[in-house]
Parts: structure tokens; sequence; C-alpha cells
């Protein structure tokens, strides 16, 4: 497994990858509100632009994960915060293919990882909806903490559903996370 950025070079497999795992993403797939006026990027390379700008502006890690050399999914570091806050959230998807077979949580705790080690950030969350089990359970085996329920958070699937709020800071992970998910330290249950 590997976590790496955006390629223009992905855009093949992106999309025939997004294209088969449409039912299995679909139910937790961000979606525009009705009354959101504007463009919104739709093209690969509309949003790797996107992806890039942001990068650039330090707001954003934009992450792809590969398994046996195969693009398997993808993971956003966003909303990156520093001065008193240094924090971030994580969202995350993985191709039905692979999942079960500890991928997400493997590239989650990369991701944490760098975003401890590299950027010197505090603290991670990743909010879920609590109907997602799957994604849920990757949160759990690693340990983060359940922190509670935010209302009408995020507009998924055509509506504001509600998400489960999980964190982590650099105080519940001394060792690092990917560390620990190796060693089999973090919850199982």
């Amino acid at each position: 497994m590997e976590l790496r950025p955006p390629r223009r070079r992905d855009s093949a497999a992106w999309s025939r990858l997004r294209t088969r795992n449409a039912d299995w993403l679909g139910p937790w797939e961000a979606t525009a509100p009705p009354q959101e006026a504007g463009p919104r990027p739709f093209t690969y390379a509309q949003m790797l632009r996107r992806w890039r700008r942001d990068a650039r502006t330090g707001t954003l890690l934009p992450f792809f994960l590969t398994y046996e050399s195969s693009l398997a999914g993808q993971l956003n570091v966003a909303g990156i915060s520093y001065g008193a806050m240094r924090s971030a959230h994580v969202g995350y998807w993985v191709d039905r293919g692979v999942a079960g077979r500890g991928v997400m949580p493997t590239a989650l705790a990369l991701a944490v990882d760098h975003c401890f080690g590299v950027l010197r950030l505090h603290r991670i969350e990743v909010n879920i909806r609590p109907e997602n089990r799957a994604s849920r359970r990757v949160v759990e085996k690693l340990g983060f903490r359940e922190e509670g329920r935010r209302l009408r958070m995020l507009h998924i699937d055509g509506a504001w559903r509600d998400h489960v709020s999980y964190a982590l800071t650099t105080e519940d992970v001394p060792g690092g996370l990917m560390r620990r998910w190796r060693a089999g330290e973090a919850r199982s249950s």
C-alpha cells in the first residue's frame, strides 16, 4: 500500500475506479445543496487543479492510495489550520474490492503520522455518518476517540446528514499511530 499525491496521468484509472464503485460510495458522497450557486469541479482535471491550488496554500493534502500497484482509493487531509489550533480533518474512500484488508486503516495511520510528525499538527478529526459502519470501523480500529454527534453537518447523498465525530491528538499516539497499528495496540473492538 502506498499514499501519494494525485497525478494528471491518474485521470482514466480514477474515473474507472469511481464508476466501478458508484453504488458503494453513493450513500456517503458529499453533494451540493440545491441552493448552492456557482460552478463545481466536475472533471478530473478541474479537481486536480483545485487540489493542487489548495495544497499550495497549505489547507489540503490530497492523497491517492495504491494497493498492489493499482489505484485503490483517496484520502484528503483538509481544513488544515495552524496557529493555536494546529488541526485538520480527514475524509477518505476505498475501492470495494480491497475493503476489509486493512488498506484504509494503514493509509489513515500513515496520513496521521505525517500530519503529527511533519506538519506538527496537534489534532486530527474524522466525521462519519452514523450509518457508515465500515468507515466507523476504520477509526475505531485505530483508537480514535468518539467525541459526539454533529447534527446536519454535511450535505451527503442529497440531504443534510448527521455525523459522528472522532479525533486523535498527538498525546494519544506518542510513538506514532502507524507503530501502534502495526503492533496491534489500537482497539480491536
